[in-house]
């Protein structure tokens, strides 16, 4: 069976009935989306490679729970995630860190991120502690509430803003360090995440 020309709704009832073409080609469309997401979640591109083969075993393993009035693509990402933290927990030992501190950091001109290359930021961003790039990348990139980063971390909310909080002036400190030159000392226009 082709799926060439086919639409993402019969590519799914095919992998739905288990026909091993439409999981190629389901994998074949959501792989640069998915590799995407779990190299941003991931420490180095081994364990993201292995969090994507997992999590489309979990796709095509799960794809009949699948609810058609949702978008798929952020159901296949919400798979994606929950692998990611999956992997990281029986990996290592995170840590998240409590405290009711609200952290300042180096604030930046919007114009300070325009000449910052995407693999640039990925490497700062993979360069932050589990727990902090988890929660970083829930609450700005995935658009997760804290509450709900909470719930699915198994934290608080509070956890949740502290963790973020640290890793956004950490990443503001590498900012800093690797380009001097893009910063402006201190603004309250903070391009980079506001909580």
């Amino acid at each position: 069976m082709s799926f060439e020309n086919e639409n993402i709704e019969a590519i799914i009832d095919s992998c739905v009935a288990g026909i091993e073409s439409s999981q190629k080609a389901l994998y074949k469309m959501f792989f640069g989306y998915g590799k995407s997401i779990c190299l941003r979640y991931s420490s180095n591109r081994e364990d993201a490679e292995e969090v994507l083969n997992d999590g489309f075993m979990k796709v095509f393993k799960n794809i009949a729970k699948y609810d058609r009035s949702k978008s798929f693509r952020a159901w296949f990402r919400t798979i994606l995630v929950n692998t990611c933290i999956d992997f990281y927990r029986k990996k290592e030992k995170i840590t998240y860190e409590y405290d009711d501190v609200h952290y300042e950091g180096v604030f930046y001109e919007e114009s300070a991120f325009d000449s910052l290359a995407a693999e640039d930021i990925l490497a700062m961003v993979q360069r932050l502690s589990v727990s902090y790039r988890t929660v970083f990348l829930m609450y700005v990139v995935d658009g997760y509430s804290h509450k709900e980063i909470a719930d699915q971390l198994h934290i608080n909310e509070v956890t949740s803003r502290t963790n973020f909080l640290k890793a956004r002036n950490k990443l503001q400190t590498m900012i800093k360090e690797s380009y001097p030159k893009n910063i402006n000392q201190p603004s309250f226009n903070n391009k980079l995440y506001e909580n």
